[in-house]
């Protein structure tokens, strides 16, 4: 009997189908990339032949491209740990597993909680991949550079060799990058060994500080404000990386996201996919808001007139940058007021929002192709030192100001944009949690709110305002910055009680996921927090970092380089701050000290801030004579008398705050015990005195055995 042959056509999968969509974006966007940076390059002419020390087309355009690959990667590693870290749940809900199961999907119910979320497995294997082609690109462009450095092509002789490693442990640019390489190593190594949320969360942390030699090497790292310059661009490089690295993997996770999606229909499939949108829109609003601040912050530093900005192949390269931004915040737009909301309505929405992600993509391939046009063409304005220089400018990067009077400490500015941002997220953020907080009927202390926003203005006024501007030339006035970091600013920002605040505005998350509030609960009961917020331990650290820095080559360091400088003010304020936390703050610690052993404590650093002033007022010896000895001040007292003018103000400013914070723990401990005292009464109102009762009877029968004894 003739046997008959059935061929069964299965129709594609919409999974299937959206993987094809979201494959086709992804060569579309490094198609755009390559793109416009070949028609850029050649419209700057930054990839033409030299007439002098030509390194070959192999170095011109390949240096480029891997600075383009090593952008799209780093951003795609910043992306896809964002997401790991305070976007996606880690773990499968328990149900939704056994459901998975039931529905036979491969691996669910292996596991009481379900294992891995896809999203999450796919995000880290996103950005594990794409730490290692940063890795790889690095190289690149670290061996790149030194031949379009010298001008020689390529080659593997002894002598390339011996250059190349001159190249990367004498000079600066070499340096930035040598390190930037054993970053990207250690991202790498990290991804493929970690899988828990804390250490993804210092994972995280690691690669955002690859990005500091990018921007310590760029081109306006060297104009007239190097240290504005810097920090800008850092912001820059930060807000664009994390918003197209987001946008890249949000892209990469469509298939998985909708897929979750579909098979849940309104569930909690749709539920997620719609949280991690709201999620990533709320980052993507704020990287926006950073990326064309600060682009335009930098772009002034390096066209600064009309003329260079139309004028020249930079200006009208930014110009193109500025259009892809605008084009960018409209997509941005219509995700957050139009697709989102509609998400659940319909299939259409949901095809729109995908298509939308993938023009967006597109659209910021774009863009890092012209992002790297820009950055190997000219700019109008030199960057290199001129050659009447002063001494000012070569040991600290900023010429003389006027001589201080008390008018100029109101008057002279020089914008740090690093801690400008710091200061005005840390407004809008507490803002934002206030109204959220009274939005929902409940109450927030007007007087915290005010000590908060002051203590944001004195931090502004610290790091951009005169004492920070005199604080480069003169001992004395760097002392009141020193101090004001330590014991002014933080005194109002610990009263502020911002933790307090966050934990009652954001709502905990349901998902499996960690968001803000997650994160801070997890940082309040770590071990590290443990540590550094016991009472010896921030007291011994607030007093002894002082001698440590100030008797070491820190102090130097941090004079002379923008890195130390920065990590100073940093260092400082955190020391102040976790010091003043542990003596009357109100946020929520592991562990608080008796009052007794704050008073103590408080006595003890006055005490060690007195020993330390008094021995730079007697001191005749220049702390760094080579820098503050040769800056060539033609006005002012001398350097060594200015020093001990600053040992003064140590002894001064340091303990006036440490008197009022004193004052604020005996006013805490008295109403301590007065609460202690009501408590006390209203028990014993309670049970009529049983305590009181049984103390009297303790006593009575001691007497009732003495004189047992005694007989």
């Amino acid at each position: 009997m003739p046997s008959s042959t059935r061929t069964v056509r299965t129709a594609p999968s919409p999974d299937a189908g959206e993987r094809g969509t979201a494959r086709g974006y992804r060569y579309a966007a490094l198609g755009a990339a390559l793109v416009v940076l070949v028609a850029a390059l050649v419209f700057s002419g930054a990839a033409a032949a030299r007439q002098v020390l030509d390194p070959g087309a192999v170095v011109r355009w390949g240096l480029p491209v891997a600075q383009a690959t090593l952008n799209i990667s780093v951003a795609l590693v910043l992306g896809g740990l964002a997401f790991a870290v305070v976007i996606l749940p880690h773990r499968r809900r328990p149900e939704r597993a056994r459901a998975d199961g039931a529905r036979g999907e491969a691996g669910a119910g292996k596991a009481d909680d379900g294992g891995e979320h896809p999203a999450f497995t796919r995000a880290l294997r996103v950005a594990s991949v794409a730490s290692l082609v940063w890795t790889a690109s690095s190289v690149a462009v670290l061996v790149l550079t030194d031949s379009d450095l010298i001008g020689q092509p390529i080659s593997g002789g002894s002598d390339f060799t011996k250059q190349l490693t001159f190249y990367m442990t004498q000079l600066d640019v070499g340096r930035a990058w040598l390190v930037t390489v054993i970053i990207a190593a250690t991202v790498a190594t990290l991804l493929f060994a970690v899988r828990s949320l804390t250490g993804l969360a210092l994972t995280f942390v690691i690669a955002m500080i690859g990005l500091v030699p990018m921007a310590l090497i760029g081109h306006s790292a060297s104009s007239n404000d190097h240290e504005g310059a810097v920090n800008s661009l850092f912001l820059h490089i930060l807000g664009a990386g994390l918003w197209v690295g987001g946008v890249g993997v949000l892209a990469l996770l469509g298939g998985t996201l909708a897929g979750r999606l579909r098979s849940t229909g309104s569930g909690a499939g749709a539920e997620l996919t719609e949280a991690v949108l709201r999620r990533f829109s709320a980052l993507a609003l704020f990287c926006f808001v950073t990326v064309v601040v600060s682009g335009i912050i930098n772009a002034s530093l390096r066209v600064t007139s009309w003329a260079d900005l139309f004028g020249s192949a930079y200006g009208q390269l930014v110009i193109g940058k500025v259009v892809f931004a605008v084009i960018l915040g409209v997509i941005g737009f219509m995700h957050r007021r139009w697709v989102i909301p509609q998400l659940s309505r319909g299939a259409s929405a949901k095809r729109v929002l995908w298509q939308l992600v993938g023009v967006e993509a597109i659209v910021m391939g774009g863009v890092s192709g012209l992002a790297v046009a820009l950055s190997r063409s000219a700019p109008p304005q030199p960057t290199s030192y001129a050659p009447d220089a002063t001494p000012a400018f070569i040991l600290s990067g900023y010429n003389l100001p006027p001589e201080p009077t008390t008018a100029r400490w109101f008057t002279e500015w020089r914008f740090d944009w690093l801690w400008l941002a710091v200061a005005i997220f840390g407004a809008t953020v507490y803002a934002l949690g206030i109204v959220k907080v009274r939005r929902r009927g409940d109450a927030w202390s007007w007087p915290r709110s005010v000590a908060w926003f002051a203590g944001l203005v004195v931090l502004t006024y610290i790091t951009s305002g005169p004492p920070a501007v005199y604080g480069r030339v003169l001992f004395s006035a760097h002392m009141v910055d020193h101090m004001m970091l330590t014991m002014v600013a933080p005194l109002f920002l610990v009263l502020g009680s911002p933790v307090t605040l966050a934990l009652k505005a954001l709502a905990p998350r349901q998902d499996g996921s960690r968001g803000l509030r997650e994160w801070l609960l997890v940082f309040v009961h770590s071990k590290f927090s443990r540590l550094v917020t016991h009472p010896l331990f921030a007291a011994a650290n607030f007093a002894g970092s002082i001698i440590l820095f100030y008797y070491s080559d820190l102090f130097g360091y941090a004079m002379r380089d923008h890195v130390g400088h920065e990590l100073m003010n940093l260092h400082f304020t955190l020391t102040g701050y976790i010091f003043v936390l542990t003596m009357i703050g109100s946020d929520p610690l592991p562990r608080r000290a008796p009052y007794p052993l704050r008073l103590l404590l408080l006595f003890a650093t006055m005490a060690f801030h007195a020993f330390f002033g008094v021995a730079i007022m007697g001191s005749s010896i220049l702390l760094e004579p080579t820098y503050f000895g040769n800056l060539g001040r033609p006005w002012g007292p001398s350097a060594i008398a200015d020093q001990q003018t600053g040992g003064g103000v140590a002894w001064g400013i340091g303990e006036i705050p440490t008197v009022i914070v004193a004052i604020g723990v005996a006013v805490m401990w008295s109403k301590s015990d007065a609460k202690e005292t009501k408590r006390r009464d209203r028990a014993a109102d309670r049970d009529n005195d049983a305590e009181l009762e049984a103390y009297n009877a303790m006593f009575t029968q001691l007497q009732q055995r003495d004189r047992t004894q005694g007989r």
